[in-house]
């Protein structure tokens, strides 16, 4: 056995964790083939919600690995039942060469199922071993083929002998120009499936969450409006996606979000001067309220600071936020628009 460790930065398990803390589950107990959250990677029927309402024939928005426009589209065209099929789908969604032009076209035209095809790289040394190849030569196969070297004349001479072995198999593998290790994809599918798991059984911690660990393009003007109204924000989005700038693309990802928690009746409170958070998403009641950090404009140091000065007492006067906190009037009129000032006058009069 191989064992590899990919110590990077990431931010899977950072939100796993403030799930964990947040609702007392322990994620290692939860079951990797829970129903409801194999539903979602073929419909949001399991949310409440129907395909129209979230812009997407699964349920899988937010879901790390499986909420993109590509491997969405890569769910709805293979509809996975299993664990072992979304470890496919990982493997496929990170190789190169592998799905598009390859596995896809094999797929849709009858040739294999979505579990036979090449996903990842061990499944390679496997197959071959299963279908009688010594264990060595599976191996250089393997490793030849991933690093898209194709297969050398010697290890193909050996293979053509083969009767075993597929007629599509040997192209397959000539296409392909990097491959995914199982075990990787293990982790990431391990990861998704237990962030799933809180989406389906605890939605409000998964959205405080997401929007808390992974999101930063926030647009809190749209995001408190009721459920019609980021509906329609997000599909006036949607008809302008081309002409998006880069920054608007990434408001739209947290948009889908936010309609998303919407449509399952839950909604946003706007920034409260007396009970956000520097920092963090909290939840009250089915509503979520944003930290000071999710104001554009506003910084980490000027969020720390308007809860220290919070804590001295209450704030007067607009003038007195600026004062105390540090904030531009710029973010008092964003504020004051999101209504999270009502009541409290320009200046304190005596």
């Amino acid at each position: 056995n191989i064992l590899k460790f990919d110590i990077l930065g990431h931010d899977d398990p950072t939100m796993i964790r403030m799930l964990q803390d947040l609702s007392g589950v322990d994620p290692l107990t939860i079951p990797p083939d829970d129903p409801g959250v194999m539903s979602l990677f073929s419909s949001p029927e399991i949310l409440g919600v129907t395909p129209e309402q979230i812009q997407s024939k699964t349920g899988t928005l937010g879901v790390p690995e499986f909420g993109t426009k590509f491997v969405r589209g890569m769910l709805e065209e293979t509809k996975p039942t299993t664990f072992s099929e979304l470890l496919q789908i990982s493997g496929l969604s990170h190789g190169t060469d592998v799905w598009l032009g390859n596995a896809e076209d094999l797929i849709n035209n009858g040739t294999c199922k979505l579990k036979n095809v090449i996903g990842c790289r061990d499944n390679i040394m496997m197959d071959l071993i299963h279908w009688g190849v010594k264990p060595e030569v599976a191996f250089f196969t393997m490793e030849s083929v991933r690093h898209g070297r194709g297969i050398s004349d010697e290890n193909m001479e050996i293979l053509k002998k083969n009767d075993k072995i597929p007629d599509w198999y040997i192209p397959s593998c000539l296409k392909i120009k990097y491959m995914f290790p199982k075990a990787h994809a293990a982790a990431y599918v391990l990861m998704a499936v237990r962030i799933a798991y809180f989406k389906v059984h605890y939605p409000l911690y998964y959205y405080a969450s997401y929007f808390t660990v992974r999101a930063s393009d926030f647009d809190l003007l749209s995001m408190i409006k009721d459920k019609d109204g980021i509906r329609n924000t997000v599909n006036d989005m949607y008809s302008r996606y081309m002409d998006l700038a880069k920054k608007e693309k990434d408001t739209l990802t947290v948009l889908e979000i936010m309609n998303e928690m919407a449509q399952r009746g839950y909604r946003m409170q706007p920034i409260s001067l007396e009970k956000s958070k520097a920092f963090d998403f909290i939840i009250e009641d089915d509503s979520l309220i944003p930290p000071f950090i999710s104001v554009p404009g506003l910084g980490e140091n000027v969020a720390k600071r308007i809860v220290e000065a919070r804590e001295e007492g209450p704030f007067l006067s607009k003038e007195d936020l600026n004062k105390k906190a540090g904030l531009s009037q710029k973010v008092i009129e964003y504020l004051d628009e999101l209504g999270s000032l009502p009541n409290l006058p320009d200046k304190a009069q005596l």
